[in-house]
């Protein structure tokens, strides 16, 4: 429970996982049938850059920051626009201040149709959340443990829609918990798209995950990764990563085109690198 997303807002992390967030719901948006996006650990809503956590890590400064100056080509400009336009509508000033967590990023987003069921378990979080979305009737702040929610709220009354899962990964067993409730999930909303999110520290870690994932015999598994430096025996954030099921058609032609520029732009060396690939196909695997 001590964990801060306010220490690590605008980081690279988030800049990649924001980006395939807002290209996932810009897909769902084709549909004139309403959708709801949930987000199982969806923090405070809003995050000071200028405040005293960020500005102790400054690691805003190589994620977001560093996009932000960035000149982009005209086909990675095209798919980061929507997400960019999210940063600047939030710093209307001009100024890097503010930076939008998962469920503020999805709110800009929404059409009038669709919802967002926002949960979080930190009671201080949770209040934060709320004051964020005071008054938005199309948004649902409850406290509450996001992984609970994964039977409980499933599947939404609109029967398609997001599922985002990203949790902190401060205590042990995350990798196993994230596995688990994917799979109970999955079965009661397997016509739902699924976005997970985890931490390459441990590489070893994240190999196992890979073929628990596999195991599971869920089909459409599709994984991005980036790294911004090699890995490292320290227990520090060498990378990061989104596990996407049911992804749109679209996003691995995206990602094939995103993913090669934020490599050069967020990462630390030149040798980094991203993976995009399938732990498993559309077809089940024998």
């Amino acid at each position: 429970m001590n964990y801060r997303h306010a220490y690590h807002a605008g980081n690279f992390a988030d800049v990649v996982k924001h980006i395939i967030l807002t290209r996932i719901v810009l897909y769902l948006q084709r549909k004139e049938h309403a959708f709801r996006v949930m987000d199982t650990h969806a923090g405070i809503g809003r995050y000071d850059l200028k405040g005293t956590e960020a500005g102790k890590t400054g690691e805003w400064l190589n994620g977001i920051g560093r996009l932000m100056k960035t000149k982009l080509d005209a086909p990675v400009a095209e798919l980061l626009a929507p997400y960019l336009d999210i940063i600047r509508a939030e710093n209307p000033d001009g100024e890097m201040r503010h930076y939008p967590g998962s469920p503020l990023v999805v709110r800009h987003l929404l059409r009038k149709q669709d919802r967002l069921s926002a949960l979080e378990l930190h009671p201080q979080d949770a209040k934060l959340l709320a004051e964020v979305f005071e008054g938005d009737f199309q948004t649902r702040v409850t406290q509450l443990d996001g992984w609970l929610a994964l039977g409980a709220h499933l599947p939404p009354k609109e029967k398609r829609g997001l599922v985002l899962i990203d949790p902190p990964f401060e205590i042990g067993g995350e990798f196993d918990r994230l596995v688990d409730g994917l799979s109970r999930a999955h079965k009661r909303f397997s016509g739902g798209t699924f976005a997970l999110w985890y931490p390459m520290k441990d590489l070893q870690q994240v190999r196992n995950f890979a073929d628990m994932l596999s195991d599971t015999g869920i089909p459409k598994i599709l994984r991005a990764e980036l790294m911004i430096r090699s890995p490292s025996s320290d227990p520090r954030l060498d990378g990061t990563g989104m596990i996407i099921i049911n992804p749109p058609f679209t996003l691995e032609a995206e990602l094939r085109t995103i993913l090669p520029a934020l490599s050069k732009i967020l990462s630390e060396q030149p040798n980094a690198g991203f993976r995009l690939d399938w732990i498993r196909g559309e077809q089940v695997d024998a």
